[in-house]
């Protein structure tokens, strides 16, 4: 066909492609000031200041962005230098580039300056929050770190609160958070390595993990998956928690969220890692399991006795908040003979006149409990709190009044709402929170053959699970008989020889295993 070899000639005698021009930075101020204005067209938070420093009155700016940039440091330790004590240098025989720059570099006292020499790195330093210094006759221009944007300081935790243990909690700003964390553990081989993730917003990405510790395998995991990641903007943790994770369509996170240090600083030491993420309070943990989540830091503070009685009752009610709605629509709608007699009729006075079934009151009661939790998350603290709890009382009242449900059916969603507050992971509740409407929909067709199919399906998919190469029911399956002191129970502080050996730590010694003298074992 003659179209097809006139293509195929067109191929054969393709022109070679034009290789783009590089243009670098020019060394006049004026064009570099131009190149600017025309990168920053309407950018009136962008200000540049002009003045002349040394013996020779040598033209120079400083470009920085109003708001992002601490003004004394600008005034005092940039402008103030530059232009009085420049000019006691003696004057050279000649300012060529290489004498400007170290003449500058002598005078100008900053903590961190860099010398850039692309374009693109001005433009980037600039957005981070640094000062730009320009000078006549120099192509290479100074970055100068006076970042000073506003930020929230350091407060108590609100989603991880706690009766005994520190008080502090991550704020919005990366380095405040790895401040936290270093002034904890001061130890040498903690690592910081920085990312610049999203193509847009370029936001600032610490991993941290402790080198002789960690799983070789699993750092080089989650370095890939951190570098693979091409978004245009990375606005909270919960970006980076949503692309790194192993199972997206999963309800449950193969990662761990938390505002305290503490337990950043717990989770290093047990060989996971975390990602600490600018503009945002929240640090991801990882690898993490079923058990991890279940955890409080508070856990470590108390005696080992309280904490066991407490961590039984913390798994407990997580099971009731999960299935207590599903089993009482089960045994009320199809197996009402494996109740008590003596019960079941108290039951049945209380459901007389009720014109709905079973699972009808329970998605009605449930439907306005999570209304009013939303509504309590949205509306300010104290009228979130009046309004969660004095709505549940009178719709529930009003809604037994009224005869819509029985006085039972408002007794099994309390104590569902009340034990799914023991969870002490915001992510997992929900995630509980979801399937509890899956159960209670298998129990209203299928009875407890429903319930027992969908907790089935749920354990086989937890069974599968994985967090980093690290299984969600670990330490129970695979079985880890030595990971099980740190489980359901806590062993004394004094058993607790060795680190998880779920994370395959290179070092799994924690502490020696001879005792203080004096003590008993």
């Amino acid at each position: 066909c003659p179209m097809s070899i006139t293509k195929m000639l067109r191929k054969l005698v393709r022109r070679p492609k034009k290789k783009p021009t590089r243009r670098g930075i020019p060394k006049g101020l004026a064009a570099k000031l131009a190149k600017l204005d025309k990168q920053f067209e309407k950018a009136e938070d962008l200000l540049v200041r002009k003045f002349a420093f040394g013996p020779t009155k040598i033209p120079a700016a400083i470009a920085y962005f109003k708001g992002m940039v601490d003004d004394a440091v600008i005034r005092q330790g940039l402008l103030r230098n530059a232009m009085l004590e420049l000019r006691q240098v003696a004057p050279g025989k000649e300012h060529d580039e290489g004498s400007i720059l170290e003449m500058v570099k002598q005078v100008v006292t900053v903590a961190e300056m860099e010398q850039v020499d692309k374009w693109e790195d001005i433009i980037a330093h600039l957005l981070s929050g640094h000062a730009i210094l320009m000078v006549e006759g120099m192509a290479p221009v100074l970055s100068i770190d006076v970042t000073g944007w506003e930020h929230r300081g350091v407060e108590q935790p609100i989603a991880e609160a706690v009766i005994r243990g520190p008080r502090d909690s991550f704020t919005e700003s990366i380095r405040i958070n790895i401040t936290l964390i270093r002034r904890r553990l001061r130890d040498r081989s903690l690592k910081v390595e920085m990312y610049k993730l999203g193509s847009r917003t370029r936001t600032d990405v610490a991993l941290m993990y402790i080198a002789d510790i960690i799983d070789p395998e699993v750092l080089a995991e989650a370095q890939k998956r951190l570098e693979a990641i091409k978004l245009d903007a990375i606005l909270d943790s919960g970006y980076i928690e949503e692309l790194i994770d192993d199972c997206w369509w999963s309800p449950f996170t193969t990662t761990q969220e938390t505002e305290r240090p503490d337990e950043v600083v717990a989770g290093l030491l047990e060989g996971r890692f975390a990602i600490v993420v600018d503009t945002s309070p929240f640090v991801v943990l990882a690898p993490t399991t079923i058990n991890t989540i279940m955890q409080s830091p508070e856990d470590y503070y108390l005696p080992w006795m309280v904490v066991s009685l407490v961590r039984l009752v913390r798994f407990v009610g997580s099971f009731i908040s999960l299935t207590l709605p599903a089993v009482y629509i089960s045994l009320i709608g199809y197996h009402p003979e494996m109740i008590p007699s003596r019960l079941a009729q108290s039951i049945a006075v209380a459901r007389d006149g009720i014109p709905f079934p079973s699972a009808t009151e329970a998605f009605l009661l449930e439907m306005a409990l999570e209304l009013l939790r939303e509504a309590g998350i949205r509306v300010p603290g104290p009228i979130g709190q009046s309004i969660g709890i004095v709505g549940g009382i009178i719709i529930g009242d009003a809604a037994v009044r009224a005869g819509l449900v029985g006085p039972v059916m408002v007794i099994v969603v309390a104590a569902t709402a009340i034990s799914s507050l023991l969870v002490p992971t915001y992510s997992f509740a929900l995630a509980l929170r979801n399937l509890r409407f899956v159960l209670m929909l298998l129990a209203s067709f299928f009875g407890l053959f429903g319930v027992s199919m969908g907790m089935l399906a749920i354990l086989a998919h937890l069974a599968a699970l994985k967090s980093f190469g690290v299984s969600m029911l670990s330490p129970w399956s695979p079985l880890r008989v030595r990971d099980l002191q740190d489980s359901l129970i806590r062993l004394p502080r004094m058993a607790l020889h060795r680190r998880p050996g779920l994370y395959q730590v290179q070092d799994p010694t924690r502490q020696e295993d001879e005792l203080p003298e004096g003590k008993d074992h």
